[in-house]
């Protein structure tokens, strides 16, 4: 039987432990370059203590931006910015992947360099509103992505994939799930296309799996993991038949052996346990815990086959030491969600590690 505390080897690399921090948005990289910082450095290695560190989501292209302050991985300035945090990371004995996302509909154009809008499968608008520099603002509708964009948006991914490898990262983590680009194409609400992009199953997933393929093909496959989400509504997704979309999808994928596959569960455990089963690699999983952040339990996911690597977000962005506290049992800091988004080093970089 594994524990969460059992090495584990990822696409070729050992890992110390299989706890993973899970990718999330912190909205600090300032600057008109979007490029990481010292800070964002010190961030990540005190958390290099994580089995596999995913960081928050990197725009591959400036279109691909829809949250104020993220990082890009599309310039020789964020190249060189990303290496100080990788080389911080590894200092630490850590292992870090980039998590590429490239967000579609999802933003505003004024966190857009020039005349850029966003794009999507379809002309539709998310409902809602994305948080910009001057307040909240309303989805716009975004620009319908024509076949040589399309050609255009996955070659973004594998170089971005290329400037990650660059840039010290031990891999990527292409973002599929929550709403953004990938998942827009799998679903039924935000994909309307009736070409080979959309439509039936087939053209529903191929989008992923032109992506997804491409990236392996620019870094190898076993440098590269794939983030899912399957049947979750989150910034207005709709999914009719999420079993048979993503069954589909991962029998295509399966044969470019990926790094792994990264779960994003919702409240149907069933689907999770029938894509367990279809994934013949390492299952990553992000446990539903709604409303609760993913605590301690979790491990026995490991422990009962469930999963290879347990993902924590909430608890590893206030614990930097998270592996330490679940092997003692605790005690955990408790998430400030005042200052998740955005700011200084005060919920970011402060949160204390055991003294003892």
């Amino acid at each position: 039987m594994n524990t969460a505390f059992d090495p584990i080897v990822l696409g070729g690399t050992p890992l110390a432990n299989r706890v993973v921090m899970a990718p999330m948005t912190r909205s600090r990289a300032y600057g008109a370059g979007a490029e990481p910082t010292e800070l964002m450095a010190t961030y990540y290695a005190q958390r290099a203590g994580a089995g596999l560190i995913v960081t928050e989501g990197v725009q591959p292209s400036p279109v691909g931006q829809g949250y104020p302050d993220t990082p890009g991985l599309h310039t020789p300035g964020q190249v060189r910015a990303w290496r100080t945090v990788t080389d911080a990371v590894h200092r630490e004995g850590g292992v870090i992947f980039a998590q590429l996302m490239h967000t579609g509909r999802i933003g505003h154009p004024s966190l857009l360099p020039g005349h850029l809008v966003p794009v999507a499968p379809s002309a539709v608008a998310a409902r809602g509103r994305v948080y910009t520099h001057e307040g909240p603002k309303e989805f716009v509708t975004p620009k319908e992505l024509g076949e040589a964009e399309i050609a255009q948006s996955v070659a973004d991914f594998a170089a971005a994939a290329r400037n990650a490898v660059a840039a010290g990262f031990d891999g990527v983590e292409i973002h599929g799930a929550n709403g953004y680009l990938i998942h827009q194409f799998l679903s039924d609400n935000a994909n309307l296309r009736t070409d080979a992009w959309g439509g039936g199953v087939e053209g529903r997933i191929r989008f992923a799996v032109e992506v997804v393929t491409a990236v392996a093909e620019a870094v190898g496959g076993r440098r590269v993991g794939l983030r899912i989400s399957p049947g979750n509504p989150f910034n207005d997704i709709a999914e009719d038949n999420p079993g048979e979309v993503y069954g589909a999808l991962l029998d295509r994928l399966a044969p470019l052996d990926l790094a792994y596959l990264h779960l994003l569960e919702g409240p149907d455990a069933g689907l999770t346990g029938r894509l367990r089963k279809a994934w013949p690699g390492t299952f990553v999983l992000n446990p539903f815990t709604h409303p609760d952040v993913t605590g301690p339990d979790a491990l026995t996911l490991i422990e009962e086959g469930a999963a290879d690597m347990v993902a924590y977000g909430a608890l590893f962005l206030a614990n930097p030491d998270l592996p330490r506290r679940l092997a003692a049992g605790g005690p955990f800091n408790t998430p400030d969600q005042a200052t998740f988004y955005g700011g200084d080093h005060r919920g970011y970089t402060d949160y204390p590690a055991l003294t003892a």
